[in-house]
């Protein structure tokens, strides 16, 4: 979806908001990092820090939302808040998929088993 005549905003969750929701999570990159990689992907024109997702009502103009099938439901309820800001304003909300046979959950115990040894 992204082109010439799309700009693209990344909002970037900080650290420690991601412990509140998944407080086993394993983050393989620091916030700074998860930072420093997506503002230098040639498809990304910004990226916007953010603890809940409700820091973004109103503070970022947007046209559409996109979101992981997993962003909503009773943990997630400023997903929700996001949700309905959206279908109040009439902006578009794409939900994305999981990707077939890709899991970062694998992948996490597949290094932890190399390293620990």
């Amino acid at each position: 979806m992204c082109g010439s005549n799309i700009y693209l905003i990344v909002a970037l969750q900080k650290d420690a908001c991601i412990k509140i929701y998944k407080p086993n999570a394993q983050v393989m990159y620091t916030f700074e990092e998860r930072f420093e990689i997506l503002k230098n992907l040639r498809v990304v024109d910004m990226v916007v820090p953010y603890e809940k997702a409700d820091d973004v009502i109103g503070k970022i103009d947007f046209d559409i939302w996109a979101k992981g099938i997993e962003q909503g439901g009773t943990q997630h309820e400023p997903f929700n808040n996001l949700t309905s800001f959206c279908q109040q304003t009439g902006k578009k909300i794409i939900i994305l998929p999981r990707t077939p046979n890709i899991s970062s959950t694998y992948y996490k115990r597949i290094i932890e088993q190399k390293y620990s040894k």
